[in-house]
């Protein structure tokens, strides 16, 4: 797999990113294990998640699901250096994720800090 640079951050990225929107509703968690453990076999090392996913369909219960996967692949395996990790704050408007308030600088802190302790890690390669 040919890798690139991600912007001028120093981190070589896969040119594949594996794409997790589904993973706690559509997948379960052993199927996301099979397609991570799948894409590091093909060389693919950059992750894509995000606090508000699975989003098919967004839901209060399902808030969180797929970080919670990607965390337990990560305890299993050991592959967390291995693996650039990309996940996303949510915007506002959503009743279950702090009452629907707008973003602000601590509301941002705050869904960082929730979404390490769902990924089971303690840095997160990429914030958006």
């Amino acid at each position: 797999m040919k890798t690139r640079p991600l912007g001028r951050t120093g981190i070589q990225v896969s040119e594949l990113c594996l794409g997790t929107m589904t993973w706690g509703s559509q997948n379960t968690e052993a199927e996301g294990h099979e397609q991570m453990d799948y894409a590091v076999s093909q060389g693919i090392n950059f992750f894509d998640t995000a606090e508000l996913y699975p989003v098919t369909p967004l839901s209060a219960e399902t808030y969180g699901r797929t970080e919670e996967i990607i965390g337990s692949w990560f305890a299993k395996r050991g592959r967390r250096d291995d693996i650039v990790l990309a996940t996303k704050v949510a915007g506002p408007g959503r009743e279950w994720i702090d009452d629907g308030a707008p973003l602000t600088s601590g509301k941002i802190a705050l869904a960082a800090e929730r979404s390490l302790k769902r990924l089971g890690t303690d840095y997160i390669d990429l914030y958006q």
